[in-house]
Parts: structure tokens; C-alpha cells; sequence
């Protein structure tokens, strides 16, 4: 009996937190041994229209933690998310938290520096506190965390396995959704299928934790957690035997169909600066910068 105690209180309590706006799923990772907790992927509610923010999610996520005594000791970011804005340094001024993402955010940093005229964004990743490389271990509290690295949605995305649960971020979603899309700048179809592949091959029982969810067609209530297995017999998208020349076929024809994310440009410009916005004007307000396009069209 005390051996079945120990195993149960060696695995982490997880407690999702579901943004409907968004379709973001935040998670609050707690080691009940020690009361220490990580948040995965915190939202700021943001609203384009009216240029508005607040931070309604991640106080649910701050009650909860303090209704349980829950120690709120770091903020881990899968990537630089490019659909919702990051409520990280709200999170980090309430608790005292540090903020980690995957090293790679760098290379992001650097390709989107000159799209928004971010002079003054380092490129150096020092905006966050800790930056993960493929391999690295690290705990919340006695949980021992292995961070993967696994690059294709962006060149920086992670996932976070923690006993037997692992994060997944956007490299995969529901086996009835699919997976995560590769277009944007520095995402590569290939080798977002050979990042697929690396998680499912960890054990089949292992429970993936998505970041998103859209309810595919036929399903009526939103879903974030499946297995290795449940992903590798039944996934729309990688299911085995689906081969890497055709899933790289199927992504580059489903992604040239897909729209912009609504929330695209202020996400990723406060997201790969930690979630921190501009500075302020002179008139003491922040503003976000929109790239324009233009198109010209013949007489």
C-alpha cells in the first residue's frame, strides 16, 4: 500500500483551463508532494477591436492556485503563440515566477525583427528567463521535467514531458483534428512530420495534452487530452503508416487554404518578447504596429 502512495502522489495534478475565445487550452502542472506548480501556455484576453486586454484567464489560474495552496514557480511557453497573447508577465509579477521557453525562440526573435521594425527587440532570447535546448531537465518541485524539442509549426516549439504526460503545444491536436500548420515563417512541413513522429514514439500509454481545440466535425464538446496510442491508430492526419512524403503533400495543400489567425500580428510581436508589449508613447499609452501590405490592380 505505501508503494501505490508513493507512485500516485509522484505524478503531477493537472488542471486545464479552457479559453473559448481563443480555443486555447492553459494548464496548471502541480507536484502534490510539494505544492510547487508550473502554468503552461497562460492566456491575456484580448480584444482586437477595441484594443482592450485583460487578464480574467489568468486570474482563474491564480485562484485556483491559491485556493489550493498551490506555489506558482514558473511560466512554460511551448512557442511564441501566433492565436492569443500571452498573459506570462502577469503571471510572473503576481507569483514571482520565471518564464521558459524553447531556445529556438531566437530564431524567431531574428525573423520577426524586421517584419514589425522592432529595433529594439534583443534577439538573444534574454527577454525570457530560462531558454530550454533539446534534452534539458529541470523540476517542479520533485517532478522532473524533459524538455523535446520539436520544430515544424515553428522553428522553437517544445514539448514538456512530466511523468506521464507530455505537452504538446500545437505540434498535434485531437487524433480527429489533425496537426498543427506549418506556414508560417520558419515552419517546415517535413520536419514538423519527423517532430510528430519523435512523440509518438515515447511510450504508448503516454497522455499528449494539446494546447488547441476546434471540435471537429461530428463532435459536439471541446477535448485536449489523448495517448500516444489513441494518436498513432486513429489521427486524421499521422496515423501509422501515413509516410512522410504524403503528410508533407496533405499539410502544404491544407495550409495554402487556411486564413490568417485573427490575432496573428499583435500575438507574435508581444509573444517573442515574453508577452511584454512596446513601451509606451510619450502620451503614456502602448501601441501595437500592423504591417500593410499592398496590392495594386490594373486598369
Amino acid at each position: 500500500m505505501q508503494g501505490t502512495t508513493e507512485t500516485i502522489m509522484t505524478q503531477p495534478l493537472i488542471e486545464a483551463f479552457f479559453d473559448a475565445t481563443t480555443n486555447t487550452i492553459s494548464y496548471l502542472v502541480g507536484d502534490p508532494a510539494t505544492r510547487t506548480a508550473a502554468v503552461i501556455d497562460p492566456v491575456l484576453d484580448f480584444d482586437l477591436a477595441s484594443g482592450s486586454a485583460d487578464t480574467r484567464s489568468a486570474e482563474r489560474i491564480l485562484a485556483f492556485a491559491r485556493a489550493g495552496d498551490w506555489r506558482i514557480a514558473m511560466v512554460l511557453e511551448t512557442h511564441a503563440h501566433a492565436d492569443h497573447l500571452s498573459a506570462a508577465p502577469f503571471i510572473k509579477a503576481q507569483t514571482g515566477a520565471w518564464i521558459g521557453i524553447g531556445a529556438h525562440i531566437r530564431d524567431v526573435q531574428t525573423i520577426f525583427r524586421p517584419v514589425f521594425a522592432m529595433e529594439d527587440l534583443k534577439t538573444d532570447g534574454s527577454d525570457f528567463d530560462r531558454l530550454f535546448e533539446d534534452g534539458d531537465r529541470f523540476a517542479i518541485g520533485a517532478l522532473e521535467v524533459e524538455v523535446l524539442h520539436v520544430p515544424g509549426h515553428t522553428p522553437a516549439d517544445v514539448a514538456y514531458r512530466i511523468g506521464d504526460a507530455a505537452f504538446v503545444g500545437d505540434t498535434l491536436f485531437m487524433p480527429d483534428y489533425g496537426t498543427a500548420r506549418a506556414d508560417f515563417p520558419g515552419g517546415d512541413a517535413r520536419t514538423l512530420y519527423r517532430s510528430i513522429r519523435r512523440l509518438l514514439a515515447l511510450p504508448g500509454e503516454t497522455r499528449l495534452f494539446m494546447c488547441h481545440d476546434y471540435k471537429a466535425p461530428g463532435r459536439d464538446d471541446y477535448r485536449w487530452e489523448t495517448t500516444v496510442d489513441e494518436q498513432r491508430r486513429s489521427s486524421v492526419h499521422v496515423h501509422d503508416g501515413v509516410g512522410e512524403d504524403a503528410f508533407v503533400a496533405m499539410r502544404r495543400q491544407r495550409d495554402a487554404g487556411l486564413s490568417v489567425p485573427k490575432l496573428l500580428l499583435p500575438s507574435i510581436q508581444v509573444n517573442i518578447r515574453a508577452g511584454h508589449f512596446h513601451a509606451a508613447a510619450a502620451n503614456g499609452v502602448t501601441y501595437l504596429r500592423i504591417p500593410v501590405t499592398w496590392q495594386t490592380h490594373g486598369a
